[in-house]
């Protein structure tokens, strides 16, 4: 028995090398490719340059590369040639021409060891702004690999049948489809659109795990259509950034600032396991700070500062204490983070040296994330100077309480509910702090504003054509504008798009097409196809495998579907057929919306029969519709497609495939 599951185990190792070997040889191949941290150190995709018309910049090149050239280009504007005036300690300077019209521009560097192409990397402003209108993000945790959770409203859950017992029609959460959603949100209320925020920030965990260079690549990807809609992203690291292998390359430094007008913005890093900055971290802030006198001073960093106040362990004001007095930070340390202070105090000379800077050069605002939850504090000085720690829950991440809290958050202690949340937060130049759309936050629970939660966007960028799929859940339409990859010589398609839009401009920037449209996305669900021609192909289908593949009656089993598209698939859903009967119907998510060719799962709370039939039905956005049907408790297992259209589709799973994907749900599960 022993030598035959042997065998068995030894089989299904081989299938997965035979259906992956594609994708591993392509990864392998990418490791080979420039990316933009080889070229360069900063700028990069989540640390813009930021300047006006006529300003010098700085570009820091990476140890041995020689920039040759640096130019700027968007889709609407450029591409102008910046200017290097020089080089100093290995910086190089750039001018930005007097002529540049204001916009978010790629950032193109033409060096020895390669070219790239960087999004995000100059933020032109047209003036310095007198209000910095922040919309507030953290803890986006983007994955290659699969993490999900379900929302529909203000109700979240995190697995399919808790959020059916709330909603029909549940949307799946993917972290990717999150990063996305909060972004293009923003970005269409930001500069070029409603110009209710002028800056996104990010405050660390971007992507889920650190040595995932695919997910930096999609976290970039979600950055570029934002940004290239107009508004500009500043992001810093999290734990699960550490160590820096592949966030270095793709999103930034480990600590910087931003002088923006009578702004100063410090990004730290609280690193990974030691959860706060270093000493030698800090007195570079304190440097900084005073190189830059008489500025409204806003920090980031990953892990909250304080972990309690006297109004209890959600947050609330501290008051009446200075950090310089030994009584008062006596009797301040048992408010502190013990990621900052330690558990027996061990750190507590860099937690001191922190809150003494807050107080000394008057920090207004300190901006996190990390805990998944809300939590406001007010810090009120002995002074009498304000100072809010402000620390979003997860915008991207299903490790949160549900919402309603669910049995088994109940069982272990989880009583406060959350959502995929983001903040919008005002600061003026005399320092003003205000949560202008949130009003009053000092309060228990949420207070973090639905977003992604009731705004969520679908991209799918097939061969044929692109698809944007919205679903919009707030109390209002959305406009503003909408960057979209398109495939060479795609147009809009009027007959299968139900948004109102207008086309401002296409350009190719870095060997990719991008459309920019202002849309106004109404109420409920919507899309906006871009194709280069009518989709009359059904998409392709087939049902992998079921776990657990014999389910006893009543037993709650997992489903997994291989789909694929030319354009882009909108819905899938599974029906369970007993007797010749529906019994239910659910709907499938994919576990990497991020590509049109994915994996889809469901999870079915049981079926009270042993001998029944799973059926997978896939649409695309053109209608056109594909089935897969799965037999289950026959003597053997049998399978079938079917399709509305006269087209004839090809399952995109050969056998190895489909042996190999009984080991998916293994690579599914890691460590938290």
């Amino acid at each position: 028995m022993l030598g035959r599951r042997a065998l068995v185990f030894l089989l299904v190792l081989m299938a997965i090398a035979a259906a992956f070997a594609v994708p591993q040889t392509s990864v392998q191949a990418a490791s080979n490719v420039v990316v933009p941290g080889q070229i360069v150190l900063d700028p990069l995709p989540g640390t813009p340059a930021v300047g006006l018309p006529g300003d010098i910049i700085e570009v820091h090149p990476a140890e041995g590369v020689n920039i040759q050239s640096l130019q700027i280009v968007s889709i609407l504007h450029g591409p102008y040639d910046l200017q290097i005036v020089g080089t100093e300690d290995g910086v190089v300077k750039a001018k930005i021409p007097d002529e540049t019209v204001p916009d978010v521009y790629f950032l193109v560097v033409k060096s020895d060891k390669g070219d790239v192409t960087i999004p995000n990397g100059v933020w032109v402003m047209e003036k310095a702004p007198t209000v910095l209108r922040i919309a507030h993000g953290s803890d986006l945790h983007v994955t290659s690999g699969f993490k999900m959770g379900f929302v529909c409203g203000d109700y979240f859950q995190k697995s399919i049948p808790e959020i059916l017992n709330y909603c029909k029609n549940p949307i799946g959460m993917h972290s990717y489809t999150a990063a996305e959603s909060f972004m293009t949100y923003y970005a269409m209320t930001g500069i070029r659109g409603q110009n209710v925020i002028n800056l996104i920030i990010s405050t660390g965990d971007d992507v889920d795990t650190s040595g995932d260079q695919e997910g930096y690549k999609m976290f970039d990807k979600a950055i570029l259509h934002a940004t290239a809609a107009g508004t500009p992203l500043i992001s810093i690291k999290g734990n699960h950034d550490h160590p820096p292998t592949y966030y270095s390359k793709y999103v930034g430094p480990r600590y910087f600032y931003r002088v923006i007008g009578d702004f100063l913005i410090i990004g730290l890093d609280s690193r990974g396991e030691e959860r706060h900055p270093e000493m030698e971290q800090l007195q570079w802030m304190e440097d900084v700070l005073k190189s830059h006198p008489n500025k409204t001073v806003i920090v980031l960093v990953h892990h909250p500062f304080w972990y309690s106040t006297p109004d209890g362990n959600w947050g609330g004001t501290i008051k009446g204490y200075t950090a310089f007095d030994d009584n008062d930070w006596n009797a301040l340390t048992k408010f502190v983070s013990w990621d900052w202070e330690g558990r027996n105090g061990e750190y507590d000379d860099i937690a001191r040296y922190f809150l003494q800077m807050v107080e000394k050069y008057n920090i207004r605002l300190v901006l996190a994330g990390h805990i998944h939850r809300d939590k406001p504090v007010l810090y009120i000085d002995k002074n009498g100077n304000e100072h809010w720690f402000w620390t979003v829950t997860t915008t991207g991440a299903p490790d949160k309480t549900s919402n309603p809290p669910s049995e088994k958050d109940k069982a272990r202690g989880y009583t406060t509910p959350s959502w995929y949340g983001s903040q919008v937060i005002y600061v003026y130049s005399n320092g003003t702090v205000e949560f202008p759309l949130a009003g009053n936050v000092l309060h228990e629970g949420i207070s973090s504003l639905p977003v992604p939660q009731k705004f969520v966007v679908f991209r799918q960028e097939g061969l044929e054509g692109t698809a944007v799929q919205f679903f919009n859940e707030l109390n209002e339409s959305v406009s503003g504008p909408l960057v979209i990859k398109i495939p060479a010589g795609a147009s809009v398609d009027p007959e299968s798009t139900n948004i109102t839009y207008e086309v401002v401009a296409e350009r190719e920037i870095g060997g990719e097409n991008y459309m920019l449209l202002n849309v106004t996305i109404p109420r409920g669900i919507s899309q906006i196809t871009a194709v280069t021609k009518k989709d009359t192909k059904p998409p392709e289908v087939s049902i992998g495998y079921i776990t657990p593949s014999k389910p006893q009656p009543g037993q709650r089993f997992s489903v997994y579907i291989s789909a694929n598209d030319n354009v882009g698939i909108k819905t899938m859903k599974v029906q369970i057929i007993v007797g010749g009967k529906v019994v239910k119907e659910l709907p499938a998510f994919s576990v990497k919306p991020s590509e049109v060719k994915a994996t889809y799962f469901t999870e079915v709370d049981g079926v009270n029969a042993t001998t029944f039939t799973i059926k997978a039905i896939a649409t695309d956005f053109y209608g056109n519709t594909k089935e897969a049907t799965y037999q289950v408790g026959t003597a053997a297992t049998t399978k079938s497609t079917a399709e509305t259209s006269n087209n004839e589709g090809k399952g995109i799973c050969g056998p190895a495939a489909i042996v190999a994907l009984a080991a998916v749900p293994a690579l599914f599960l890691r460590r938290k």
